[in-house]
């Protein structure tokens, strides 16, 4: 691999820092037909479900013509005849579904439990305090113990913030005023995740976050 270190514009826009580049022969086949075309790839490092993207200029030296409805693309191949490749319409489906699914870092953490006689009084559910482990052990030991210390300064559950000013933060919903109203149809949920949404929803009825809407529908 080429050091390389000039960076290209992603579909959004973003800008993706390259690795590198490595100039390969790639072979195009359908059965018996082939087409072996010099193409230099670009190396990034980019959460895509995708292995390969070619570029308009791979496709030119190849002297393809793409039809992205049908997953088709046809070219010459060295003798003269036209290849045709098709892609898989399953696998389009499920790689666009990766892309779109947010891709989370993986974070390791350390639990830091109140300790026992601390005579703290918390209201709902008891929870753990948790500190990423890429902290510093001398940061770990000085915060470890002032955020125990200071436990009761937390809000551990809805019922311990009963208020938000507006000027820290307001959540609204971008409505189309003239929209008509339309019934949707109920969502069927499993037992288990009903049972966990309406404990939930419970949660924030009771402090008095959100309210219950009746409709005539």
């Amino acid at each position: 691999m080429v050091p390389y270190d000039e960076r290209i514009y992603g579909f959004s826009g973003e800008k993706v820092s390259t690795r590198g580049y490595i100039d390969l022969h790639a072979v195009f086949r359908e059965g018996h037909k082939t087409k072996i075309v010099p193409i230099r790839f670009l190396v990034i490092e980019a959460p895509t479900s995708y292995n390969i993207l070619l570029g308009q200029p791979s496709l030119n030296i190849l002297g393809a013509v793409a039809s992205t409805p049908h997953l088709a693309m046809k070219f010459p191949s060295s003798s003269g005849d036209i290849i045709t490749i098709h892609g898989n319409q399953r696998l389009a489906r499920e790689c666009y579904i990766t892309i779109l699914r947010p891709q989370l870092p993986i974070l390791q953490i350390h639990n830091i439990e109140r300790q026992p006689g601390s005579g703290l009084t918390l209201f709902g559910e008891d929870l753990d305090l948790k500190i990423s482990t890429s902290l510093q052990q001398d940061g770990l030991n000085i915060i470890a113990p002032t955020l125990t210390t200071n436990a009761d300064l937390f809000a551990w559950s809805a019922a311990d913030l009963p208020s938000v000013d507006p000027q820290v933060v307001v959540h609204k919903l971008s409505v189309y005023k003239e929209a008509k109203y339309v019934s949707q149809k109920k969502r069927k949920l499993g037992e288990e995740r009903r049972l966990a949404t309406k404990a939930e929803a419970d949660k924030l009825l009771d402090v008095g976050f959100i309210d219950e809407a009746h409709y005539t529908t």
